[in-house]
């Protein structure tokens, strides 16, 4: 993947554009070559207007004062009649609206030369996402420390709360990002779910002697994205989710889960929690989209990433992180 030859602006990363043609493969590599760059844009932004289109390109590549507009790969600010580079990088800053702020702070669990481990709030994204760019918790991060090098190298759903893992180093950002990648990071979330009658039935194993967990399960299915719409479905078909949940304790009819993903699906703990009979309380989107107002913070999913484990790739030695947050109604 290439590399952005334009540091983040307020925080925000440049926008990348891909020209048509060349010889590597990619969707567009068929396509053909227009002769500038200013025709390519017209065809690639056919309801941008002629104002929009010249914004973007430089009057004089030469000057100090175009370094916003489109540039190459090496940063060279591009003039509408340059030539198209075929197959090309380009780069450039779009405007981005200021964003009501989310009312919640990012509190730093870890900090070291390399990275970066925060607990991130409930409703922050963790990058830009949507109609989140400003409001993420890259975003903030990278203005409130002056680190336009910081890179998240996992997310979390904006829902859900706890560790947050980035990068401060680009020669060191591949190797971490690899153990998330290869899944050799070991993750447990907490969740807090309503007990129905007779739970504990159905496939729920006893707690093992000397172990704190009172019942345990292993949810294996299939999950894939229903059309349309946020959720994600259990279907019939060969297993592409593994989760273990475990139940820790009970307060009335409110219990406390553990919860180990041992694969990585979008949703995945929060669809197989409800898949039990046990959705995560306030889970906006499970068993039920509400589709809420995202600046209604009534009610906070009750899901938070709480530990994370894994052996440093460039010491060997072995690292831990646990959350400073809880969970609402639970001590």
């Amino acid at each position: 993947m290439p590399v952005s030859p334009l540091p983040p602006r307020q925080g925000i990363s440049a926008n990348r554009l891909r020209a048509p043609g060349g010889h590597q493969t990619h969707t567009r590599s068929g396509d053909p070559v227009p002769a500038t760059v200013g025709e390519w844009l017209r065809a690639e932004f056919p309801d941008a207007s002629a104002a929009d289109i010249a914004g973007l390109l430089a009057q004089d590549p030469q000057t100090v004062s175009d370094a916003g507009c489109l540039c190459d790969g090496t940063g060279r600010p591009i003039a509408a009649t340059d030539p198209v580079i075929p197959g090309g990088f380009y780069w450039f800053h779009r405007p981005v609206p200021p964003e009501a702020r989310i009312p919640f702070e990012i509190g730093i669990v870890h900090s070291d030369a390399d990275l970066l481990v925060v607990d991130k709030p409930h409703f922050l994204a963790s990058t830009p996402n949507g109609r989140f760019v400003r409001e993420c918790a890259v975003t903030r991060l990278r203005v409130e420390r002056e680190e336009p090098d910081l890179v998240a190298i996992h997310r979390l759903d904006r829902v859900t709360a706890g560790l947050l893992v980035l990068s401060r180093r680009p020669e060191t950002r591949g190797a971490y990002q690899r153990l998330f990648q290869d899944r050799r990071v070991h993750k447990t979330y907490r969740a807090l779910a309503e007990l129905p009658a007779g739970f504990g039935s159905g496939g729920w194993e006893a707690a093992r002697p000397g172990e704190e967990c009172v019942r345990r399960v292993e949810r294996w299915s299939r999950l894939e994205k229903e059309p349309g719409t946020r959720q994600m479905l259990e279907v019939p078909g060969e297993p592409n989710a593994h989760s273990t949940i475990e139940h820790l304790g009970a307060a009335g009819r409110l219990g406390d889960f553990r919860l180990t993903p041992h694969t990585g699906r979008t949703h995945q703990l929060r669809v197989h929690m409800n898949g039990l009979g046990l959705p995560i309380l306030g889970d906006p989107v499970y068993p039920v989209d509400l589709a809420p107002d995202p600046y209604d913070f009534f009610s906070p999913l009750q899901l938070l990433a709480e530990r994370l484990a894994f052996t440093d790739p460039l010491t060997g030695e072995p690292r831990e992180f646990t959350s400073r947050l809880g969970l609402s109604g639970w001590g």
